[in-house]
């Protein structure tokens, strides 16, 4: 707990998920970095409830993995239902899913913050000053002047070649950079009530959405022992009257929680957003998480979002700081804005769907989405892919492949059996069929580029465990798969002989952005 001044090679503004995922991200690769976190100490309260499966491969990346397991509990499905208690929508999740992990798991935020900051800690190059506010920025050259302001008033100084800006809904580093917003201006006002049930309740499925226009209503695991419920305030009621202290438990008795049966951890109104940062870099800061996007809860993906743009970024400004044009760091703000515009969309178009308070729209909704409802349960769709950024231009690269997220299954390595990124790595890997794994470099105009790990999925080589990667390179039509340290695909040829080709274009953009 050093005072914040000195030298670091990034700064991280902020110490949530996105932050903290981020430093370590940057701290494995061995660069120096800090976090100023304005709190003096870690915000006890959940905020996120959940992440989906990809995500959780991301943060496994971390090196928390078995500590993700124990924190938190995978979720059986997603529902809503009508205020008749029909099947509006119906979503199985899987207990191991398309990426390794579960399709959806529910957990305490204030846990999993803790085991991303206990990690942190692991690293002697990573520091975290906790009661910093962040009070300035000025860029000088290849540095950035950050001032910093504790909680009892002293001023510090630090400089840092990049700073990240992972500091949440009312960014001080978004305001400092004066970029604008796109803000759909859909919101609505919602009583969040989170509650530790005393006794044992099953919740079938997990997550379930009441789209009754009496109160739309929202209920979703938690993590262990923990759930929440969500009220939607009702056209002309009053917020003061959510705010009063019976107002939680006269809506939790609707749906058999009382408090003999549970402890109100928290109830609190709030008012969710959908907009995004219309620049996520300038200069030497760039902008992460919360700080460059905010969307309404109703898919989920507000975290998730974040930790992908973690993912996205490190290894991006770790090849920067090794010396590559800091142009690609321009690629991060295409692929993030475009994935993150499309996450708010799908999630403002749920909500429009789900905030019905009229009982005339409602019941026309609800024929027409039973009209056109499907037999059985829908499973989850794949992460989205990049649709433009750092990927392929060859004209021979598959399209299918291009920008997708690649799979994990089980593989087998030198006598272990494991998941495939803990067992051949998570920078960028070669997928393809016949002979051992070993490295190669991509070569750039400049010079050599970054290692590039070969896996080749056979006997004595890396052996396809569950039967998963040679299916899909199959429906593929690939022999060859390159696949960026973030796990979507660069590109896939289906030709042996087009695999250098593959490399080079991978050299070429990463020299140019």
């Amino acid at each position: 707990m050093t005072a914040p001044q000195g030298d670091v090679d990034v700064l991280v503004v902020g110490l949530g998920p996105t932050g903290a995922a981020l430093a370590i991200m940057l701290a494995q690769r061995g660069w120096r970095v800090a976090v100023a976190e304005r709190r003096p100490e870690p915000y006890p309260l959940p905020r996120a409830t959940s992440f989906d499966g990809e995500t959780a491969r991301l943060l496994a990346g971390t090196g928390v993995g078995a500590e993700l397991r124990e924190l938190s509990l995978p979720a059986t499905g997603y529902q809503w239902r009508d205020a008749r208690g029909r099947v509006l929508l119906d979503i199985a999740f899987s207990r191991t899913g398309r990426y390794g992990w579960p399709d959806a798991n529910t957990m305490h935020q204030p846990a999993l913050e803790a085991v991303l900051t206990r990690r942190l800690a692991e690293f002697p190059q990573a520091r975290v000053w906790r009661g910093r506010q962040v009070v300035s920025l000025a860029e000088h050259g290849d540095r950035v002047v950050v001032g910093t302001r504790s909680v009892d008033g002293a001023a510090h100084t630090v400089t840092a070649g990049w700073v990240i800006g992972c500091d949440g809904a009312n960014s001080f580093v978004r305001e400092w950079l004066g970029v604008g917003v796109t803000d759909l201006g859909f919101s609505y006002d919602w009583l969040l009530c989170d509650v530790e049930l005393t006794g044992d309740r099953e919740f079938v499925p997990t997550n379930q959405q009441l789209c009754d226009p009496a109160r739309p209503t929202t209920m979703v695991g938690s993590g262990p022992g923990r759930r929440r419920w969500e009220f939607m305030r009702l056209p002309g009621e009053d917020v003061a009257e959510l705010r009063t202290e019976d107002a939680p438990w006269r809506l939790l008795a609707r749906h058999g929680v009382r408090p003999g049966t549970a402890r109100l951890l928290r109830s609190a109104t709030y008012t969710f957003q959908a907009m995004w940062a219309q620049q996520w870099r300038v200069g030497r800061v760039l902008l992460a998480g919360d700080a460059a996007h905010l969307m309404p809860p109703f898919a989920g993906q507000g975290m998730c979002s974040g930790i992908r743009d973690a993912a996205n970024l490190a290894w991006k400004l770790d090849l920067v700081l090794r010396g590559a044009p800091d142009a690609l760091l321009d690629t991060y703000t295409v692929e993030r804005r475009g994935q993150a515009r499309q996450a708010i969309r799908e999630s403002v178009k749920l909500g429009r769907v789900i905030c019905v308070t009229d009982p005339a729209a409602a019941a026309d909704r609800d024929a027409a989405i039973l009209a056109n409802a499907r037999p059985g349960p829908a499973t989850p769709e794949p992460a989205k892919p990049l649709t433009e950024g750092l990927l392929s231009g060859l004209p021979q690269a598959l399209a299918a492949a291009r920008g997708a997220v690649v799979p994990q299954g089980r593989v087998r390595l030198r006598g272990r059996t494991g998941l495939f990124d803990d067992l051949v790595g998570r920078g960028f890997v070669l997928l393809t069929a016949g002979g051992p794994a070993v490295p190669c470099t991509v070569e750039t105009p400049a010079g050599p580029g970054p290692d590039v790990t070969v896996a080749h999925l056979a006997a004595g080589a890396v052996e396809d465990v569950d039967g998963l990667y040679l299916p899909y390179l199959a429906g593929l039509g690939a022999t060859a798969v390159l696949v960026r340290p973030d796990h979507h695909v660069f590109g896939a040829v289906a030709d042996p002989e087009q695999v250098p080709a593959l490399l080079a274009d991978l050299g070429r953009q990463l020299h140019a952005a």
